[in-house]
């Protein structure tokens, strides 16, 4: 009976475990909508693989959602991951995932490494709107470039410090005093230093400086032909541009979270890298590509020239003619991929020092 008794007194005890054990097990097992998602994630992988489209903002993707060309999955249209919605759908015949990173460098390279580890994607599209710094181009015209820098990454130096150190270019401040040379300017300068590249044909661990990232070769041959195509003028029936808008491939481009609306600026990063436009997202996506060993393309709209206007930006004019020329573009660039484009996702990452 003592044994019975103790077994008894034991019983609430041993329920107490018993429910809490269920608590544990609950907490740390999948949580019903990431497995619902995984299992989705599964059934659109299996019917890749998929050229992934990389966009930034609003503007960009209304202008992109408006063509009647991209169409959703019927049975899979978009899944919802970490708070961006991935669109599953075709273009042309070929297969897409299509998705809006949101502003800047970090979202960029979030949402396309999030797109190569999550999907089946032989290739990554990014596109969107730029500023232009060259000036033998025009707001509305589209740049497909082959090389992009991170022009954001800075060493602020002291205004003592000489030049000759390990950056890329420098920054005087105190050239830009008015008067000119008025006095020791105590901003210093600005030394632009240099990515460090992890890629998977690198050493583990063992990064390479580069300030060129490289979009991909093949792509840019064939994004060629598209140096043709008519891209529009007007915004609408009031509000055109002075000249038709052209297609160019093959010029440089700066990345950084910085939206640069300053004629001084323009033409410093102009003069000291060739740059023609200025964007926050692009090298980030395209590092992201490389690292990797994805395939790469930029197609960019120039919608403003940089801070060289008088009076007031034109993006707020021209955002959104620039947003549909480059939604044209990028529809064109997938209508002349072959019919069953089957690149491998492994391809030689692609870099340059300055």
């Amino acid at each position: 009976m003592a044994s019975q008794d103790h077994l008894l007194c034991l019983l609430p005890l041993l329920f107490i475990i018993f429910i809490s054990s269920l608590h544990v097990l609950n907490a740390s097992a999948t949580p019903s909508h990431k497995l619902k998602s995984a299992i989705t994630i599964r059934k659109v992988n299996r019917r890749g693989p998929y050229i992934g489209l990389v966009t930034v903002f609003e503007t960009e993707e209304d202008a992109f959602l408006a063509t009647v060309d991209f169409r959703p999955d019927p049975t899979h249209p978009f899944l919802d991951l970490s708070g961006r919605r991935f669109r599953i759908g075709k273009i042309h015949g070929k297969k897409v995932v299509y998705v809006r990173c949101g502003i800047g460098m970090v979202n960029a390279a979030a949402a396309t490494q999030q797109m190569i580890d999550v999907f089946n994607v032989k290739g990554i599209v990014h596109f969107g709107i730029a500023g232009n710094i060259n000036n033998s181009m025009s707001i509305g015209d589209v740049s497909i470039p082959k090389q992009i820098t991170n022009a954001g990454l800075w060493d602020w130096l002291n205004p003592d410090k000489a030049d000759g150190g390990e950056d890329a270019a420098y920054l005087d401040v105190g050239n830009y005093n008015v008067p000119q040379g008025d006095g020791n300017n105590m901003l210093g300068s600005i030394g632009y230093s240099y990515e460090e590249l992890y890629s998977i044909t690198g050493h583990t661990n063992s990064p390479q400086k580069v300030f060129w990232i490289n979009t991909t070769q093949e792509w840019l041959h064939l994004a060629a032909d598209l140096e043709r195509m008519e891209l529009l003028q007007c915004v609408n029936s009031s509000l055109c541009l002075p000249e038709k808008p052209k297609l160019v491939v093959g010029l440089k481009a700066a990345t950084a979270n910085i939206f640069v609306d300053n004629a001084a600026y323009r033409n410093f990063l102009y003069d000291t890298f060739g740059v023609s436009s200025s964007d926050m997202e692009s090298s980030a996506v395209a590092m992201t590509c490389v690292s990797n060993g994805y395939t790469i393309i930029v197609i960019r709209g120039l919608s403003d020239i940089a801070g060289a206007q008088t009076g007031h930006n034109a993006v707020r004019k021209f955002g959104s003619l620039a947003a549909t020329n480059t939604a044209k573009a990028v529809l064109e660039f997938i209508k002349k991929l072959p019919p069953n484009y089957n690149h491998n996702s492994y391809s030689e990452p692609s870099f340059m020092n300055v």
